[in-house]
């Protein structure tokens, strides 16, 4: 136990007026409850207030700050920078606010703050509906939105911000707010793409729309020996693509699976994930050119949409440590193709990977001016993924990863995607994500709702006086 946790008035007081619970250093449930799901982050918080509800919030939070604590706010706790947890302070963990209702009607969805995707997608897919979510079902409905949300849906649908109707928000100062186009509309704003910094937001309302329960999706890989030729193709092809189809070009280390070539298990593959978010009877038209480019394998189909979103899970079970790095690419220039490729091959551990989505649709048809995320003009988003099991390909990893983000930027347009900013992207990224104009309007909400920095375990955008 740290001296700073051992200095910590007792907490008895705050314990009899949760509904949820609390856990201390020294509990059974210490660990487990102080873990996130990056293997890489090994934090020690004081306390972990795991909240049922937005007044467990606001008693954890005024706790905090009355012991002058550092504050993590955790809900599916997936972010790679691990700011779901801190040292010697207090977690408020979200994860127990699981309520999800979904209404016909109007097709909304409003779910609470620890609900992870694959819970809404269950309860939304009942109905025949769904909302862009995240590419690995676990992830947590709340960071991820927070921060822009790119998915399957999103061509067709949007980001997953862009479907948030209203959230309701605890700020700094322990009130509790209700943000929407109708009510404090410029926290809503900045909801939609500014993270965690405003407040913790204990209720998300989303627009659910039409899909499924069966999609055409799945993956089709390639010899590596095909890569180049699959990425100068995939810029030709892209920008005939009609909405209802996303894709992503993903390198990786071929699983066994039975579907794939024995001689290709273990070895490095280029595949296209995809999902074709319309009439899963159109999906084969849909992808003939590549098949025409002649994969090694596939696995493409009609399938139900909650298995879709599943199709990453085992990629990235919690406890693997990862490190990711993320660039904008306007064009997959030949220079940008050789970056790719060469990143590609430098990843030596077997469950890295490199991702290179395709967004334009309905992402780049959202007004600019509507929400605060930047740079909805980007065509490609690549992300480089360091992940390992074994201590001994940390360094290298890291290093590859950051190599292959720095030959990728030389072909950037600038501005980042928030939610695969890493714990040592510092402010200059933070603020390229937004641009200038959007950095300065995020700090004018940041004065208002949060001027202390309380929530600044986040990408984090600094008020005005602490700058």
């Amino acid at each position: 136990m740290s001296t700073l946790t051992a200095s910590i008035p007792d907490a008895v007081e705050l314990e009899q007026e949760l509904r949820g619970s609390l856990v201390r250093p020294g509990d059974a449930d210490y660990d487990a409850a102080r873990s996130v799901w990056n293997g890489m982050i090994d934090r020690r918080p004081a306390l972990v207030v795991r909240c049922t509800g937005a007044a467990d919030v606001i008693a954890g939070l005024r706790f905090a700050r009355e012991h002058e604590l550092v504050v993590a706010v955790r809900g599916g706790g997936h972010n790679v920078a691990g700011f779901g947890t801190c040292d010697d302070g207090v977690v408020l963990d979200l994860s127990p606010m699981k309520g999800i209702r979904v209404d016909l009607r109007s097709q909304t969805a409003r779910a609470g703050g620890g609900v992870l995707w694959r819970e809404l997608d269950q309860e939304t897919q009942a109905f025949g509906l769904a909302t862009t979510g995240g590419l690995v079902s676990t992830t947590g409905i709340a960071g991820f939105t927070l921060g822009g949300g790119i998915g399957w849906l999103m061509r067709k649908h949007g980001l997953a911000c862009d479907n948030l109707l209203s959230a309701d928000v605890v700020t700094a100062d322990g009130e509790l707010l209700t943000a929407s186009p109708l009510e404090h509309e410029e926290l809503f704003w900045g909801l939609r793409g500014g993270g965690g910094n405003f407040g913790v937001v204990t209720s998300f309302e989303f627009r659910v729309h039409p899909v499924g329960p069966i999609v055409f999706g799945g993956a089709l890989f390639y010899r590596l020996e095909q890569a180049a030729e699959l990425l100068r193709f995939y810029r030709d092809w892209t920008p005939s693509l009609p909405d209802e189809l996303t894709t992503m070009v993903a390198f990786l280390t071929a699983p066994p699976l039975p579907f794939i070539p024995a001689e290709l298990h273990g070895t490095k593959v280029a595949a296209v994930a995809l999902c074709f978010a319309g009439d899963p009877a159109e999906g084969d038209t849909a992808i003939r050119p590549l098949r025409e480019l002649g994969p090694a394998a596939e696995h493409v189909g009609p399938l139900p949409y909650r298995m879709l979103q599943r199709m990453f899970d085992e990629s990235a079970p919690p406890g693997l440590s990862s490190y990711w790095k993320t660039e904008f690419l306007d064009e997959l220039v030949d220079g940008a193709v050789e970056a790719i490729l060469a990143g590609a091959e430098s990843l030596a551990s077997p469950l890295s990977q490199l991702h290179v989505h395709h967004v334009e649709g309905a992402v780049a048809r959202t007004r600019d001016d509507e929400t605060a995320i930047g740079r909805r003009d980007m065509r490609y988003i690549a992300n480089v993924i360091g992940t390992w099991a074994e201590p001994a390909f940390a360094d290298g990893e890291t290093a590859s990863v950051r190599a292959t983000a720095g030959a990728l930027r030389a072909f950037s347009p600038g501005g980042a995607y928030l939610n695969f900013l890493d714990h040592d992207d510092g402010d200059d990224r933070v603020r390229a994500a937004y641009g200038p104009q959007k950095y300065e309007r995020l700090v004018a909400l940041k004065d208002r709702y949060d001027p202390e920095n309380v929530f600044r375990l986040n990408q984090n955008i600094l008020p005005s006086g602490v700058r």
